[in-house]
């Protein structure tokens, strides 16, 4: 835990200390490159007031919808293409076709099917993230040694307990690092719907509504919130559970340890 703290004080220092260097070279006026002297008083007055509280739980709410539905369709379907051929070739071949287009390419067909607000927003995020989970899951469920799979069938082990014990625990990390990746996906999303999709709520409406006024001191203190948001999921959501269950069996080594 102090190694923990003590590298993310020092790498959080740096990028301080290169933001700074970067606002006061004179490359662009101070408006534009707001110094740290900026930045966290507006962060501290968004804080103070509240607000960014609000705004956090909306973007939090559209992200974990569609992450979850993301998963529940992601998961099952990337089992089925990895133990199954005839559903890796019929679901392979749409996932290459729609995973490379950009999900912020589907902002306008979405306001036209979900209009403005939070279905439109959720519907990008579950987009986005169905993808990176699919794949992995499908390359973990491959991966797999296959001597388990015949070992565990020679013991008498059904298409039931076959999955629990030993394709599930086996895909594992691939699924978490699916999870990983669809989570890093859904915000760049979330925020660029709620550029365009949201209403007046969400922490990409405040980075929008903060370039109409020249706020880039607003602007950046979103930007540091959705940073420590990020961290706080990896270490205190990722991070967990990975060191609960393929951690703890010894299949991976935990990060920070």
């Amino acid at each position: 835990m102090r190694r923990f703290v003590f590298g993310t004080v020092a790498s959080f220092g740096l990028a301080a200390v290169v933001w700074e260097a970067f606002a006061r070279s004179g490359l662009f006026s101070p408006a534009l490159s707001p110094s740290l002297a900026v930045i966290v008083p507006a962060l501290v007055q968004m804080v103070v007031s509240g607000s960014i509280f609000v705004h956090i739980a909306y973007t939090l709410y559209r992200i974990l919808w569609g992450l979850g539905l993301a998963a529940l369709l992601g998961v099952p379907v990337g089992i089925l293409m990895g133990r199954f051929k005839a559903a890796e070739r019929f679901v392979l071949p749409l996932v290459s076709v729609l995973s490379p287009i950009p999900s912020l390419a589907w902002v306008p067909l979405f306001i036209l099917w979900f209009g403005l607000g939070n279905a439109a927003s959720v519907a990008l995020v579950f987009y986005a993230a169905t993808f990176p989970i699919i794949l992995n899951t499908w390359t973990g469920v491959r991966s797999i040694n296959r001597i388990w799979i015949r070992a565990a069938e020679t013991m008498g082990a059904g298409g039931g307990e076959l999955f629990r014990k030993v394709v599930l625990p086996g895909s594992l990390p691939f699924v978490i690092a699916g999870l990983r990746q669809a989570f890093a996906r859904s915000w760049i999303a979330v925020v660029g719907g709620e550029m365009i999709a949201a209403t007046s709520w969400g922490l990409g409406w405040v980075i929008f509504d903060s370039k109409e006024f020249l706020r880039t001191d607003v602007m950046l203190s979103t930007l540091v919130v959705i940073g420590i948001l990020g961290l706080g999921f990896e270490r205190l959501v990722f991070q967990v559970v990975e060191r609960r269950t393929v951690g703890r069996w010894g299949m991976v080594r935990t990060a920070g340890t």
